[in-house]
Order: C-alpha cells, then sequence, then structure tokens
C-alpha cells in the first residue's frame, strides 16, 4: 500500500516512538531533507554510470552514500543504527586521493562545467543543509559522533567528485568574474 491515511490529521510516527508528532517538528524537516539528498544523489549516479573512471567510480562512492544516507535516516527516527567511524575514514581517504590526482581549485568555481559537476554541487549544498538541520537536532536528539562526522565531511566528498568529474570530463571550471 502506498498511502495509510495515518498522516491525515498533521501527525506522524517514528521508528518505535511513543506517540505521534506534529508533521512541522524539525526532526521531519530533517529526514525530508536527507530524503532529498538521497534523491538528488540517485539522480547523481544514474548520470555518473558512463563516465570512464580513473581513480574511483563515481556511481560507486554515491550508491555507498546512498546506503550511508539511509543509516543516518534510521538514526534520526530513532532506530539503533548508525554510521561507523570507518566510513569517515573511507570518505576522508577518497577526498585526499582526489585531492593528489587534480588541481585543487585556489578560487570559487562558477557550477555548471558539466550536467553531472552541476547536480553533484546541487547535493553539496543540500548536504550542507541537511547537516543544520540533523546538528539541530543533537539538543533534542542523541546522534552518534560518527554520524554527525560523515554528514560533515559528505559534503567535502560531493565537491571534490564535482571536481573530479568535470576534470574527468575534460571540462574547464572558471572562477567567477567578481
Amino acid at each position: 500500500m502506498l498511502y495509510t491515511r495515518e498522516g491525515d490529521n498533521g501527525k506522524s510516527g517514528l521508528y518505535n516512538a511513543k506517540g505521534r508528532l506534529p508533521k512541522n517538528d524539525p526532526v521531519y524537516s530533517a529526514l525530508g531533507t536527507l530524503d532529498e539528498l538521497n534523491s538528488l544523489l540517485g539522480i547523481c549516479r544514474a548520470r555518473s554510470s558512463e563516465l570512464k573512471p580513473i581513480l574511483f567510480r563515481i556511481s560507486s562512492l554515491i550508491e555507498k552514500a546512498e546506503e550511508n544516507i539511509f543509516l543516518l535516516q534510521a538514526e534520526v527516527a530513532g532506530a539503533p543504527k548508525f554510521i561507523p567511524a570507518s566510513r569517515v575514514e573511507e570518505i576522508e581517504y577518497i577526498i585526499d586521493e582526489i585531492e593528489k590526482y587534480i588541481k585543487k581549485p585556489d578560487s570559487f568555481v562558477v557550477y555548471g562545467a558539466t550536467e553531472l559537476s552541476a547536480f553533484l554541487d546541487f547535493a553539496r549544498a543540500v548536504s550542507r543543509r541537511a547537516e543544520r538541520e540533523v546538528f539541530g537536532l543533537n539538543n533534542t536528539r542523541t546522534l552518534s559522533s560518527s554520524s554527525l562526522a560523515y554528514l560533515n565531511r559528505l559534503s567535502s566528498l560531493l565537491y571534490a567528485l564535482a571536481r573530479y568529474s568535470a576534470f574527468i570530463s575534460q571540462a574547464e571550471e572558471k572562477p567567477p568574474k567578481y
């Protein structure tokens, strides 16, 4: 069934929660933004499947990120799940390897050198919004430090992947003209 009618009164339930919360509770904003991010990452993964990998297959990295966001959504909803610290280390390793391979921009870049890099930059912006919303919940919910660190690194990974995808496509990224 694709609908339950249980949310028609403006309240919704969370994993293992006692009672229901108003749909405008900040937890639902955070969960919604994480869902939006995962949907956008799905677009990025689909758009990246044709790129020939040099260091990493972007589509595989994005799929791992999607799986980790599902873990984070479960944790935010109250399930006994979290992103292990090893996943933060994996992201840091990937970012470090990409930085060794491509020229790191010394200024901002105008986004959209390629369609994929534009979508990855869009995902990075949504990731930062998700981070702000999830960190805002940390006052009322206990979230694992590794999950919070992962969410913080994810925007850096998406930035690195955007630059990497433009590099693979041999697209020139230009700084803004102030």
